[in-house]
């Protein structure tokens, strides 16, 4: 090679050898360029934390609140501790058989649960804390006093009483009255002490004065359509055809008894203007009143034969119940003083 050959090539070397150099320094410098900036920004900052609330303390082991045991709890579990129990429902026993549940609320009672949880949480232990109950005495009454008219019932007596033309004895039932001023203590005292123990309400006994009646037999007398019945106890015996007052002297109704029964009787006549002439009829065929007579406990009413067999049937009498003279004698001998006859308008 010449000697200009080499100094080509030589000069070509160093070119690249330069250019090399160039190239390097440029990433270099770039490198360097971003570096630099990225170090020149600040670094992020997270937002500071909200102050946090003091976690509060349990309350004292032992603590009670209106009876209800709330040691160890925070405050917010005492407090719904001691709601539930105060919401609960009184048990008010009024027989055997029937408990009534009084909420409360139906009185307005109003416990004051913040205030008891504020003395419970600096309580030592083993403190009773007290629970503030409003409670208003006259709704407490008013309570009581509509509880009695619902629960308070007379007592029944024994008696023969008709469903429809049929007798029927009822017995006698005791009465009862509740005792308001010690039902409305009581309640007062269940919600002032949180207590939520059934209360027994108390009552008086009301004795009937009828205890028993003894029923063999009844007379039902049907005025509007002129008939009688005779019961043996629940049994119709017999059906009698017979005659009652006139429009103008009616037969009376209700219920009445037999207090007078005559064989043979005299008829004397009644302190009514239609008798003010008449004088007394003894014992014998023309005695308005037959052979038989069963007074009622109605003044001047009574069951009697007649010697006027045409007038059964018929609004005739001046108020008293007439009969066939052989059906009146059939009635007596089965009738009694104090057997009831009931006289209906059917």
């Amino acid at each position: 090679m010449s000697r200009h050959a080499r100094a080509a090539v030589a000069f070509a070397l160093l070119a690249a050898a330069l250019a090399g150099l160039a190239v390097s320094l440029g990433v270099a410098t770039a490198s360097d360029s971003q570096t630099t900036t990225t170090t020149t920004e600040p670094p992020p900052t997270e937002p500071p934390l909200p102050p946090q609330p003091p976690v509060p303390a349990p309350i004292a082991f032992g603590v009670t609140v209106g009876g209800v045991q709330v040691g160890g709890l925070l405050p917010s579990e005492a407090t719904d501790a001691v709601r539930s129990v105060y919401t609960r429902r009184i048990p008010l026993v009024v027989s055997p058989t029937r408990t009534i549940r009084l909420a409360p609320g139906e009185l307005g009672a109003r416990a004051n649960v913040p205030k008891a949880i504020r003395r419970a949480r600096v309580a030592r232990p083993g403190r009773i804390v007290p629970l503030d109950v409003e409670v208003s005495t006259s709704r407490v009454r008013k309570y009581v006093d509509g509880l009695a008219r619902k629960l308070d019932h007379k007592a029944v007596d024994a008696k023969i009483v008709l469903r429809g033309v049929r007798p029927h004895a009822i017995p006698a039932q005791e009465g009862r009255l509740l005792k308001r001023l010690a039902g409305a203590r009581s309640i007062r005292y269940a919600l002032k002490r949180n207590a939520r123990t059934p209360i027994e309400l108390g009552f008086e006994q009301l004795k009937p004065k009828v205890e028993s009646v003894e029923y063999r037999g009844a007379v039902v007398i049907m005025r509007g359509s002129n008939r009688l019945l005779f019961y043996n106890r629940k049994q119709l015996v017999r059906s009698f055809g017979i005659a009652t007052g006139q429009s103008s002297f009616p037969t009376p109704l209700g219920n009445y008894e037999i207090v007078n029964m005559q064989r043979n009787p005299w008829w004397y006549p009644p302190p009514s203007d239609w008798a003010a002439e008449s004088d007394p009829v003894p014992p014998g065929p023309g005695n308005p009143l037959g052979t038989r007579w069963m007074g009622l406990s109605a003044p001047y009413v009574g069951i009697h034969g007649t010697p006027d067999a045409a007038s059964i049937g018929y609004s005739a009498s001046h108020g008293c119940i007439r009969m066939r003279i052989p059906d009146a004698e059939w009635l007596f001998r089965r009738v009694e003083i104090g057997m009831p006859v009931f006289i209906v308008a059917r």
